[in-house]
């Protein structure tokens, strides 16, 4: 089954970090991702540019409309995503608790991927 793990941070929290937390902190990325790849479960996954570059489409007026930011009524933004194909759900929801941001006040999704035939819904 394909999970799709994604990673929702506090904007800003990375540059609270002091630099040996930082380097830690991203050596456990590193690790963990070499050990997907190692293991065939990664097929894919990517950090995301600064929410304050984002854009979103509402409807405003009976038509979409263009607007600056997320504008989420949230406290994290959306910061990543990993894609992962495993065994079980209980081995994505593994992948998720050791991701390192978890324990700086980031929240891991773990959803499911749909086949194209779409059994999942």
């Amino acid at each position: 089954m394909k999970y799709m793990l994604l990673i929702w941070n506090r904007p800003g929290f990375v540059e609270e970090l002091s630099e040996q937390d930082r380097v830690a902190l991203f050596g456990e990325v590193d690790e963990i991702m070499k050990e997907l790849s190692e293991s065939g479960e990664l097929i894919g996954g990517q950090a995301l540019a600064d929410p304050s570059q984002s854009r979103t489409v509402r409807l405003a007026g009976g038509h979409p409309e263009v607007v600056d930011g997320p504008f989420l009524e949230s406290k994290e933004q959306f910061a990543g995503y990993l894609a992962v194909d495993c065994d079980t759900p209980e081995r994505a929801a593994e992948i998720a608790q050791r991701w390192p941001d978890v324990r700086y006040g980031g929240v891991m999704e773990i959803r499911a991927i749909m086949d194209e035939a779409g059994p999942e819904m």
